[in-house]
């Protein structure tokens, strides 16, 4: 997930690479990401063609190195947000992210990407249920499972949401 963060956060315009460490990070959750994550990462999206990298001038006088995406770039990008499998769909972070760049997705890939969330968590919510009714699990165990239900409905909730939001924008 973390390379596509990074190259949907230089999506609209480029940054350097100091400042894609903090950014990435701050949504993965963290800290900064680290320079042996994110520097391989650039070189390797420069390699392929999708980012290109500008030497500027810092504040300072230092040189600092800027990325910014190429069109062959944006289009990897959306090919792979819209390249939705049922892993990434699991993934509070996989689907999550999708939802967070749905802005440079198509309809279609939208409709498909939460229908796959939503199946994953209908089955989600027929497991739960069925360890809620038929397997004791003491009053901890219910509080757990409870609390698992009621966020996975609050997540299917969301998504209707989601869809009523995209039909309101045609």
């Amino acid at each position: 997930m973390s390379d596509l963060i990074v190259l949907g956060l230089i999506f609209n315009g480029p940054k350097h690479g100091y400042q894609l460490k903090r950014e990435a990070g701050f949504i993965l959750g963290h800290g900064d990401m680290h320079n042996n994550l994110v520097y391989p990462m650039l070189r390797r999206f420069t390699t392929e063609g999708w980012v290109r990298k500008k030497a500027v001038q810092g504040k300072r006088g230092q040189t600092r190195q800027q990325y910014a995406l190429t069109a062959r770039g944006r289009r990897e990008l959306i090919r792979r947000l819209a390249k939705c499998s049922d892993d990434d769909v699991r993934t509070d972070e996989g689907f999550n992210t999708r939802v967070g760049m749905f802005a440079l997705l198509g309809t279609d890939a939208r409709a498909q990407i939460l229908g796959k969330r939503e199946a994953y968590l209908r089955a989600r919510e027929e497991r739960l249920t069925v360890l809620k009714t038929n397997i004791e699990v003491g009053t901890y165990g219910a509080e757990v499972i409870g609390f698992l239900l009621e966020r996975t409905r609050s997540e299917i909730a969301w998504i209707e949401r989601l869809r009523r939001m995209q039909r309101q924008r045609k």
